[in-house]
Protein backbone atom coordinates (compact mmCIF):
# COMPACT_ATOMS: atom_id res chain seq x y z
CA UNK A 1 0.00 0.00 0.00
CA UNK A 2 2.73 1.95 0.54
CA UNK A 3 4.70 1.78 -2.48
CA UNK A 4 0.80 1.50 -4.87
CA UNK A 5 -1.71 4.22 -2.84
CA UNK A 6 0.37 6.66 -1.73
CA UNK A 7 1.40 9.53 -3.95
CA UNK A 8 3.72 11.29 -1.47
CA UNK A 9 7.55 11.58 -2.66
CA UNK A 10 8.54 11.41 0.56
CA UNK A 11 7.78 7.96 1.10
CA UNK A 12 9.27 6.83 -1.62
CA UNK A 13 11.49 3.16 -0.75
CA UNK A 14 10.11 3.31 2.65
CA UNK A 15 9.14 -0.08 4.40
CA UNK A 16 7.84 -1.36 7.87
CA UNK A 17 9.84 -3.50 9.65
CA UNK A 18 7.74 -4.26 12.31
CA UNK A 19 4.52 -3.39 14.31
CA UNK A 20 3.00 -3.67 17.74
CA UNK A 21 -0.72 -3.66 18.96
CA UNK A 22 -1.64 -2.96 22.14
CA UNK A 23 -4.55 -5.39 23.57
CA UNK A 24 -7.17 -2.95 23.51
CA UNK A 25 -6.64 -2.22 19.55
CA UNK A 26 -6.52 1.38 20.64
CA UNK A 27 -2.68 1.91 19.12
CA UNK A 28 -0.57 0.48 16.41
CA UNK A 29 3.48 1.30 16.42
CA UNK A 30 4.64 1.04 13.26
CA UNK A 31 8.38 0.83 12.75
CA UNK A 32 9.73 2.13 9.39
CA UNK A 33 13.05 2.44 7.65
CA UNK A 34 14.28 3.03 4.39
CA UNK A 35 17.18 2.51 2.01
CA UNK A 36 18.79 5.80 2.35
CA UNK A 37 18.76 5.27 6.49
CA UNK A 38 18.27 7.87 8.84
CA UNK A 39 19.11 10.63 6.71
CA UNK A 40 15.71 11.26 5.52
CA UNK A 41 14.25 9.95 8.63
CA UNK A 42 12.34 13.05 9.75
CA UNK A 43 10.69 13.51 6.49
CA UNK A 44 9.73 10.27 5.94
CA UNK A 45 7.75 10.40 9.49
CA UNK A 46 6.24 13.69 8.63
CA UNK A 47 4.83 12.14 5.32
CA UNK A 48 3.44 8.95 7.33
CA UNK A 49 1.64 11.47 10.10
CA UNK A 50 0.09 13.43 6.68
CA UNK A 51 -1.10 10.08 5.26
CA UNK A 52 -1.76 8.72 8.62
CA UNK A 53 -6.59 8.86 8.17
CA UNK A 54 -5.78 7.44 4.73
CA UNK A 55 -3.59 4.42 5.46
CA UNK A 56 -5.91 3.75 8.59
CA UNK A 57 -8.84 4.36 6.77
CA UNK A 58 -7.94 1.98 4.09
CA UNK A 59 -6.29 -0.94 6.78
CA UNK A 60 -9.89 -0.64 8.04
CA UNK A 61 -11.43 -1.50 5.32
CA UNK A 62 -9.40 -4.69 4.49
CA UNK A 63 -9.26 -5.93 8.32
CA UNK A 64 -11.89 -7.15 9.97
CA UNK A 65 -11.49 -5.66 13.53
CA UNK A 66 -14.30 -4.28 16.01
CA UNK A 67 -12.05 -1.43 16.33
CA UNK A 68 -9.38 -0.09 14.19
CA UNK A 69 -6.30 1.24 15.98
CA UNK A 70 -4.84 4.98 15.39
CA UNK A 71 -1.41 4.88 13.72
CA UNK A 72 1.86 5.62 15.70
CA UNK A 73 4.60 5.65 13.44
CA UNK A 74 8.73 4.93 14.75
CA UNK A 75 11.84 5.14 12.59
CA UNK A 76 13.80 1.84 13.32
CA UNK A 77 17.02 1.93 13.14
CA UNK A 78 17.76 -1.63 13.64
CA UNK A 79 18.76 -2.37 9.33
CA UNK A 80 21.46 0.55 9.63
CA UNK A 81 22.85 -1.16 12.81
CA UNK A 82 22.80 -4.84 11.17
CA UNK A 83 24.67 -2.93 8.32
CA UNK A 84 27.23 -1.63 10.15
CA UNK A 85 28.24 -4.77 12.00
CA UNK A 86 28.16 -6.70 8.85
CA UNK A 87 30.67 -4.21 7.60
CA UNK A 88 32.38 -4.20 10.92
CA UNK A 89 32.48 -8.42 10.55
CA UNK A 90 33.59 -7.78 6.54
CA UNK A 91 36.66 -5.68 7.63
CA UNK A 92 37.73 -8.41 10.78
CA UNK A 93 37.40 -10.86 8.10
CA UNK A 94 39.35 -9.37 5.45
CA UNK A 95 42.47 -8.39 8.40
CA UNK A 96 42.55 -12.17 9.60
CA UNK A 97 42.84 -13.08 5.82
CA UNK A 98 45.96 -10.80 5.57
CA UNK A 99 47.32 -11.76 8.76
CA UNK A 100 47.46 -15.62 7.19
CA UNK A 101 48.72 -14.59 4.39
CA UNK A 102 52.00 -13.41 6.37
Amino acid sequence: MLLREISDPRLHMVYVTDTKVDKELAYADVYVSAVEGATRSEEILSGLESASGFIRRTLAGRVELRTFPRLRFHWDPTPEHADQIEQILADLRLKNETRKEK
